[in-house]
């Protein structure tokens, strides 16, 4: 179990974590690094190669030593490729850190202007009474206009007269 100093002294990261800012330049800073190791990993495979391609045996085809090269070869490869991947995903993880606080800034904004929304819905939407407002009610006599406007249940359908 770890102890937690409550003067942050024990996650060095954490104020860089909480700034986007600061992450992109962290990220961008181990990507400078990564870069230049990536720029020796290149020389290193370039001069490896030409000495492995240049080792030879007595007794060798011309194509012995390049054989015998090709899996070191291989090998440097894959971990320039591996360098690459990992750098381009730095600079993804910086975007998408940026991304996030942008996002939350946003949903923050969208549930304010949703809740106005929903405010100013209520407000227009007049209540709807629970039951219809009968004949004695409205004033108007038995058929107002409207052919529905006596019929309260399926019952009743026989005793109205079609339009």
């Amino acid at each position: 179990m770890t102890s937690h100093d409550p003067n942050g002294n024990d996650a060095p990261l954490r104020d860089v974590a909480v700034s986007p800012e600061a992450t992109a330049r962290y990220l961008a800073d181990v990507q400078r690094v990564l870069l230049s190791i990536g720029h020796n990993l290149d020389t290193l495979a370039d001069e490896t190669r030409v000495h492995l391609r240049r080792t030879r045996v007595e007794g060798d085809k011309f194509w012995h030593a390049r054989k015998r090269a090709m899996p070191v070869e291989r090998a440097l490869k894959q971990v320039q490729a591996s360098l690459n991947r990992l750098t381009g995903g730095l600079e993804t993880a910086a975007h998408r850190r940026h991304a996030h606080d942008e996002n939350v800034a946003a949903t923050a904004e969208k549930r304010a202007q949703d809740a106005l929304k929903k405010a100013a819905k209520r407000q227009q939407i007049p209540a709807r009474p629970t039951h219809p407002p009968t004949n004695s009610q409205t004033g108007t006599g038995q058929n107002a206009g409207n052919a529905y406007s006596d019929v309260t249940s399926i019952y009743d359908l026989g005793k109205r007269r079609s339009a």
